[in-house]
């Protein structure tokens, strides 16, 4: 009669907790006597993994970190305090400039309201010394270069033409009294500059064939001519213009202030890469500009030279920012775009290209270095920046259309970022020296020979 009440007993428990609500939804959905059934002709070790498969409380699987520098170049080469201040950019850059630039890049207008944050962070003129300027080594402005293109290239070659082309033209080849009017401004961004070299039909002939003119005419010269593809120009408030002087044939520079007569800008339209760098096509109508503005000691196009090798080693980390963004983009969205039931980031064909893309990403990183470093070291070259140039950009090439791949039709859209990177490094691919003047400089070096016409 115990083992009847105890059975009883037992039963009358199981009973009070069935949830007979939920008994019932599932036995709209299910055959509950043949799941019973099933259920009950299931062994012990099958039982025993049914009960542990639908007890189990096991944590969501936590994914590495996604980091572009997959060999921690960074934390091994910086400084802290120079570390702090690449990290003090990023989160600037992630906070501020990420969440704008698709919608400034597909209007093809220019965040003018960040001008000044950027100035808050201290970095302009960052290699150079005095006049306000941090004096930082030029590894940490290479960096800094990458961090800005990994979040948007246009942002980073604003900044390039400012920090590196215009301010770089004054610190290498101005008077004292020019560098004393112009960087502190430059500096602080209050004032912005530009750079015009690149003609309608002069780009690569750039060393021997200018047909923008200068003549002196006593205490003043006169140019004749046009620029294009001038980065700043429609905004900036001086703009340093590269000249053949009439007399001599050699290039000399000139500091064209803005609102000066016989200087005039249009806004170039309708391109399809670095859509927020404002270019500018510059016409120059016997434009008069003072001999105290003709930069003292450019006289030639070797000094133009020796501004342009010191920012294409800054193009090159460039390419490294752009490739890193497009990578790190792709890699988070194949980590959260699920088919077939699973992450795409778990099959085996798009883990090929993204280790693709790192491989490519790391050695242009380590490429850079080492670039940073010679020139740190004041053993830069013409070919150690032209080879950085070429590989990188070819590179960076590669790496935006991997990661344009394993976003499939997703990866044409603005909102996925890699789009706007993909169209970017073909600017890239192709300012500061295309890769076929580029390899010749360095064609050159190993070989002992000219190959340039």
């Amino acid at each position: 009669m115990s083992n009847i009440f105890s059975s009883i007993k037992n039963a009358y428990a199981l009973f009070k907790t069935i949830d007979f609500q939920k008994l019932e939804a599932l036995s709209k959905k299910v055959d509950l006597p043949k799941m019973m059934d099933t259920v009950s002709n299931l062994d012990e070790t099958q039982l025993q993994g049914m009960m542990k498969m639908m007890g189990s409380t096991k944590k969501k699987k936590e994914l590495p970190p996604i980091e572009g520098d997959f060999y921690h170049l960074g934390d091994e080469a910086l400084k802290d305090e120079d570390r702090a201040l690449q990290l003090k950019v990023r989160a600037f850059l992630e906070k501020e400039v990420k969440p704008v630039v698709n919608k400034y890049w597909l209007k093809a207008e220019f965040p003018f309201e960040l001008i000044p944050r950027i100035a808050e962070l201290d970095i302009c003129g960052l290699t150079y010394k005095g006049y306000g300027c941090p004096n930082k080594s030029n590894l940490m402005e290479g960096i800094l270069a990458m961090e800005l293109a990994r979040v948007d290239t246009s942002m980073s070659t604003f900044f390039g033409v400012q920090s590196g082309l215009a301010m770089g033209s004054i610190y290498l080849l101005g008077s004292e009294a020019q560098k004393q009017q112009w960087l502190p401004g430059m500096q602080k961004m209050t004032t912005i500059g530009a750079f015009g070299l690149t003609e309608p039909e002069v780009g690569s002939g750039a060393a021997g064939g200018l047909t923008t003119t200068a003549k002196r005419q006593g205490s003043k010269w006169i140019l004749n001519g046009q620029k294009k593809w001038i980065g700043n120009a429609p905004f900036s408030d001086v703009t340093i213009i590269w000249a053949r002087d009439l007399d001599d044939q050699q290039v000399k520079g000139f500091l064209v202030r803005k609102g000066t007569k016989g200087f005039e800008v249009e806004k170039m339209m309708d391109k399809m890469a670095l859509r927020i760098v404002q270019n500018g096509l510059i016409t120059l109508t016997n434009c008069e500009v003072d001999e105290e503005d003709r930069l003292q000691n450019a006289n030639s196009f070797k000094d133009t030279a020796k501004v342009l090798q010191m920012t294409r080693a800054g193009v090159a980390w460039q390419a490294v920012g752009c490739a890193r963004g497009a990578y790190e983009s792709a890699l988070q969205y194949t980590r959260t775009r699920k088919q077939f039931g699973r992450p795409i980031a778990s099959f085996q064909l798009i883990q090929n290209h993204l280790v693709e893309m790192l491989s490519n990403l790391t050695a242009m990183q380590t490429l850079c270095f080492r670039l940073s470093q010679l020139q740190d070291q004041n053993m830069l070259t013409d070919e150690h920046a032209s080879l950085a140039k070429v590989f990188c950009s070819m590179k960076t090439r590669d790496v935006v259309s991997r990661a344009r791949e394993v976003m499939g039709g997703n990866g044409i859209l603005l909102e996925y970022d890699v789009a706007r990177f993909v169209a970017d490094a073909e600017a890239i691919y192709s300012y500061e020296g295309t890769k076929e003047i580029n390899t010749l400089i360095v064609g050159r070096a190993i070989t002992g020979f000219s190959a340039f016409v």
